[in-house]
């Protein structure tokens, strides 16, 4: 039993191997993920860049399970999502995975401790409502507990979005541009709490962004171009490098 928790612990919880995505319309084809390989420990925070249409979203949501891959393999928390139904990899996303929006995905007709519940209460878990009040009050919201999402601001529905993530604590976090609607004020704020929650918790991170500043909260740095992986660096080095997002140009 310990060497199985062992290997766990030090076996990445995302390998994803060959990857390709193709959308085909007639005679039309359009190649949106170009052989990708990538891998992320436990723990491991990565931020993914790169112009718009690099198909930073479509690699997220393929890693996740949310899409199918025209070829290739992803491992994610020991399963190949490839080889599974819908639902099965909808089981493997309520065990293993948390969600992070740039649009947030609250359920409008649930107040904040109700969306944060959720995720416990669709695994039949007990304890729901107190688990989502800590979580609440961690990320600031012990006071708006009974507020339905349009009777908050858009950073306190993201920090509610937050909570429902890390309700159940993942093993992976999947965050996509989670500051791109918020102020900078807003921003800084809610990224100082994403990064708390995940060191506590030793979730690993993957996060796609344009944000150069929160980028560089992360250990890890990936630019991808036209669908392909045009570096993979730790972030530091590349943010001494590079004065702007980090494109194939500027590299």
């Amino acid at each position: 039993m310990a060497d199985r928790v062992s290997s766990l612990q030090t076996s990445p919880v995302l390998e994803v191997c060959g990857l390709t995505k193709t959308y085909s319309d007639g005679e039309d084809s359009l190649t949106v993920l170009d052989n990708i390989s990538l891998s992320i420990l436990p723990g491991e925070t990565c931020a993914i860049v790169g112009p718009s249409g690099s198909g930073k979203t479509t690699l997220l949501g393929l890693c996740a399970g949310l899409d199918d891959p025209t070829s290739g393999t992803i491992l994610l928390a020991g399963e190949r999502l490839e080889a599974l139904s819908q639902n099965q990899r909808a089981a493997v996303r309520g065990r293993h995975v948390g969600f992070v929006f740039q649009n947030f995905q609250l359920i409008p007709t649930l107040t904040a401790l109700e969306n944060v519940q959720v995720p416990m209460e669709l695994r039949g878990e007990s304890g729901a409502p107190a688990a989502a009040e800590l979580l609440l009050q961690k990320v600031g919201l012990g006071g708006r507990l009974k507020h339905y999402p349009n009777q908050l601001s858009g950073g306190e529905q993201q920090r509610v979005a937050l909570a429902r993530a890390f309700v159940r604590p993942p093993r992976i976090l999947f965050a996509d541009e989670p500051t791109g609607n918020l102020d900078a004020a807003t921003s800084e704020l809610l990224v100082e709490m994403l990064f708390d929650l995940n060191r506590e918790n030793g979730t690993a991170l993957v996060l796609v962004t344009h944000d150069l500043s929160l980028a560089a909260r992360a250990g890890r740095v990936v630019s991808m171009h036209a669908g392909r992986i045009v570096m993979d660096e730790p972030a530091p080095s590349v943010l001494l490098r590079v004065g702007s997002l980090p494109n194939v140009k500027s590299l």
